[in-house]
């Protein structure tokens, strides 16, 4: 006697319909997955003797984000480097206000102001990018401040949130539509960076592990936040795809 199969047509249209979700939702996850691509930008923040352990303003285990950020920038056609670039002197230095210790918060005419060692003064040793930083395809360098009365942690614009620094027009003019920010510190120049570049319009991500931060007070908690409700990403390198 022959075994009759049965087949149930319910079962068959549920199950082509399981199917078709599963197909649809493909596409779906490979373009929410981050891409480097031409229209892809690597902002490098501050890899500088002064962040890096044995610099004035050390950042810890800043030395650490260097073997990341190198094996990130052979996958990028355009990379632009920041760096602080301070003349002696510079308002933002305790050293500039008598009575005042480095890490004090004081009101200048922009808003509250950190007040800093003396750090990355214009030619001194402090101010050079680590010299195993290993970049050579990168294009351009967007130095911030140099302008003695202002403080600038954005790759973007000044402290006072306004003085653009030319960074955003450069992106534009190369057909720039995405950053990936990466870099010292994170509570600071790389997320005030981060913002400023979402606030332009680019898609923007942070490659955690190729940070590290200060945490001075509750900084790193509250750049996260901040960055966040501006729709910046957190990502790992392993999660940007080439």
């Amino acid at each position: 006697m022959s075994n009759t199969i049965v087949v149930d047509r319910r079962s068959l249209i549920a199950g082509a319909t399981v199917l078709s979700v599963v197909a649809a939702l493909r596409p779906l996850q490979a373009q929410e997955k981050p891409m480097i691509d031409a229209r892809t930008a690597l902002i490098v923040v501050d890899v500088q003797n002064d962040f890096c352990p044995g610099g004035s303003l050390a950042v810890g285990k800043g030395d650490e984000v260097v073997a990341v950020i190198n094996a990130l920038g052979k996958r990028f056609a355009s990379i632009v480097l920041t760096q602080d670039w301070h003349p002696a002197g510079h308002s933002s230095f305790a050293s500039s206000h008598p009575g005042k210790k480095p890490f004090e918060l004081v009101q200048m005419p922009y808003g509250p102001q950190v007040l800093w060692p003396d750090h990355c003064i214009q030619g001194t040793r402090g101010a050079e990018f680590r010299a195993d930083l290993d970049l050579p395809t990168a294009q351009t360098i967007i130095r911030k401040g140099y302008r003695p009365q202002i403080d600038s942690y954005s790759g973007f614009t000044e402290a006072d949130r306004k003085t653009p620094t030319g960074l955003g027009g450069y992106l534009r003019e190369r057909g720039v539509t995405r950053a990936v920010v990466v870099g010292l510190a994170t509570d600071f120049c790389v997320s005030w960076t981060a913002q400023d570049a979402a606030k332009a319009g680019l898609e923007t991500l942070v490659v955690e592990e190729a940070c590290r931060a200060i945490d001075l007070n509750g900084s790193l908690a509250k750049a996260w936040t901040d960055m966040t409700a501006l729709g910046v990403k957190r990502v790992t390198a392993a999660e940007l795809a080439g």
